[in-house]
């Protein structure tokens, strides 16, 4: 009796499990397919690689061109380190913006650390109604690799020399942090 009891218990445990595992699939399919719903609503002709990016920044802060350039990323991330001159409006608060420019003409160009946050949020601003949106999609990765620098409030602007083992997934046995995992 005991033995039915403990496999039939055991039986519910892996058929939920496995349940859930199904639905995290769902879920991840979900993400999958609606990031992919607001990537095709950018134009083409408006993703930007990094030096494409990097001619519109210089035109933008010699005042040759006028551009919003949001960096999307958490703000401890932006704090850390960001592209000097630009702009900043966290992703999840991507509703703020048609308080913030009004003008659905405006150029705005997003971006953050990779594509992925960037991506939504441009998908987001088109569907919103603003008409000149542009994604630059390598993010400040990007920029960190091409050599540009970046800026905070307590180095000024730096340029990042040399990417630590934690970029590449390696881990350095030498680390420690009690609460972070890099």
């Amino acid at each position: 009796m005991k033995k039915g009891i403990l496999l039939a218990l055991l039986a519910v445990l892996v058929l939920g499990w496995s349940g859930l595992a199904l639905a995290a699939d769902d879920v991840l399919a979900g993400e999958k397919a609606w990031k992919a719903e607001l990537q095709k609503v950018i134009p083409k002709d408006r993703i930007l690689n990094v030096e494409q990016f990097k001619a519109l920044y210089e035109k933008v802060m010699a005042g040759e061109e006028k551009a919003y350039l949001i960096d999307v990323r958490t703000h401890p991330e932006f704090y850390a380190g960001h592209i000097p001159g630009t702009d900043h409006i966290h992703s999840g608060h991507v509703y703020t913006i048609p308080k913030k420019i009004k003008d659905p003409n405006a150029k705005i160009v997003v971006f953050c650390r990779t594509s992925h946050r960037s991506a939504y949020v441009a998908g987001m601003l088109i569907r919103y109604g603003y008409k000149n949106v542009w994604w630059y999609n390598e993010g400040i990765l990007g920029w960190i690799k091409a050599g540009y620098p970046l800026a905070n409030q307590f180095m000024g602007k730096f340029k990042v020399v040399e990417y630590h083992k934690q970029f590449t997934g390696d881990k350095d046995p030498y680390r420690i942090r009690e609460f972070h995992p890099y």
